[in-house]
């Protein structure tokens, strides 16, 4: 069981090895950069090594396949170094994952065939799984050129060299659509291939297939909690979070938690257009990434495209914060986003948390995430996080509870006093924030 890749990097396009904003940028220091993610995060008894300008062989004798979050990590810090002041999508990734030779056959591609792959037209060379893999993106792409190509230039041999009336003629078609035609000629059977007699009548054409129906997009990386407020009976805003989190536990690394933010500040900016009267919309950053001033640029970076007008409804969830957190880091934390949002929520898991050590000028709530327990410690969870009340009103500090999924839980939220409420047993993970769907169709599940 070992995973043996390819790892190609394209900067700013791939006419040229760095593209036309790359010009000034050696290609020494783009491989040193990648060189410094690699030394750092591919450690023994992973190897990697450089075969070709831009090129390097990846191997990992304990997995069978590479992990794209952990490649997606590399572009968006490469992105981060080598253009801290343009828009994302200025790095682009290619791995391709085989046999040791073709991996090495990759890894001397020419611009021409990476630029074929990302098109999704295929290469002419040995089959392998391939993937693009962009700050904003990671798509898998055929390796061979795929069927729908054969066909289509099949079907222009065809066009070229059947007989036209009062046509011109025409040139010979291109070799490779030639080779294309034979090719598909030689996989048909026999009797097909045989020609009619010459008395015979000709043969009615074969008419062509039916369409493929196109396959239904993917659903979203990202949706929608309602935040709702109890005392009122509203909602209030909304928490954007990932699908992927339905189905399992949210990761633990740095650098995968970092591309989940990222995706989630992304898919927020779309939605901000439509959000219409959402109220209050919160965005996750992991407090560790926070204090990394590499992911701090990442962040920056797309924090930059946020409209100013927007600041006032917006909020940041601090999640993974610790339960004695240095207040020299929240204070950095804090003026580090205190410019794009005017609501600093701190996520923390432990209900005993201690607020009254924390200046209240840090956060302006504190939310609960309820423990992956069973009901009976989940509502007691609520009731000693709730009972520090009087410490969050004297620190002023709103208070949060997260996660809840039992209509139970949310019984002993209004009966504790607590103002602020999420979770699955509240909405779904909707399409976009609450406030922009229409009154009657609010899904609230408990009320």
């Amino acid at each position: 069981m070992t995973a043996i890749a390819c790892l190609r990097i394209l900067v700013a396009g791939t006419a040229s090895p760095l593209g036309e904003a790359g010009r000034n940028i050696p290609v020494s220091q783009v491989e040193a950069a990648a060189d410094l993610y690699l030394k750092h995060r591919w450690k023994a008894p992973r190897r990697y090594g450089a075969v070709a300008p831009l090129a390097f062989v990846l191997a990992d004798t304990k997995a069978e396949s590479l992990d794209p979050v952990e490649m997606q990590t590399l572009a968006v810090e490469l992105e981060a170094g080598l253009f801290p002041d343009r828009q994302a999508g200025q790095v682009c990734l290619l791995t391709f994952e085989g046999d040791e030779t073709s991996v090495l056959q990759f890894a001397a591609l020419s611009q021409a065939s990476l630029a074929s792959l990302i098109a999704g037209r295929g290469y002419a060379g040995p089959a392998g799984h391939v993937q693009v893999i962009t700050a904003a993106e990671i798509r898998a792409v055929p390796s061979a050129p795929s069927e729908a190509v054969v066909d289509e230039q099949l079907q222009a041999a065809l066009n070229e060299t059947a007989p036209a009336k009062a046509a011109p003629a025409v040139a010979e078609p291109a070799a490779e659509i030639v080779e294309a035609a034979e090719a598909v000629a030689d996989a048909a059977p026999a009797a097909e291939k045989a020609p009619a007699a010459p008395s015979a009548p000709a043969a009615a054409a074969k008419p062509a297939p039916a369409p493929e129906k196109p396959k239904p997009p993917p659903p979203p990386a990202t949706g929608w909690w309602g935040l709702y407020h109890p005392p009122s009976e509203s909602f209030v805003g909304a928490a954007i979070g990932l699908r992927a989190d339905l189905l399992t536990p949210r990761p633990t690394d740095d650098a995968p938690l970092l591309t989940r933010d990222l995706t989630c500040l992304n898919d927020a900016q779309a939605a901000f257009a439509k959000a219409g009267d959402a109220g209050m919309l919160f965005v996750p950053f992991s407090f560790w990434n926070l204090t990394a001033p590499s992911s701090q640029e990442a962040y920056k970076r797309r924090l930059s495209r946020y409209p100013l007008a927007m600041q006032a409804r917006l909020g940041a969830t601090i999640y993974d914060t610790p339960r004695e957190p240095s207040l020299g880091t929240l204070g950095q934390i804090r003026a580090f986003l205190q410019p794009h949002f005017a609501f600093i929520d701190l996520n923390i898991t432990e209900p005993n948390f201690p607020v009254a050590t924390l200046p209240g000028d840090l956060a302006t709530s504190i939310t609960l995430t309820l423990p992956d327990d069973d009901l009976r410690l989940r509502i007691e969870a609520i009731g000693k996080f709730a009972s520090a009340q009087g410490a969050y009103r004297a620190k002023g500090v709103r208070q949060g509870v997260t996660g809840l999924r039992d209509p139970k839980e949310l019984e002993a939220c209004r009966a504790a006093g607590l103002r602020f409420v999420s979770g699955p047993a509240i909405t779904d993970l909707m399409a976009s924030p609450i406030g922009a769907a229409p009154a009657a169709a609010l899904p609230l599940k408990v009320a």
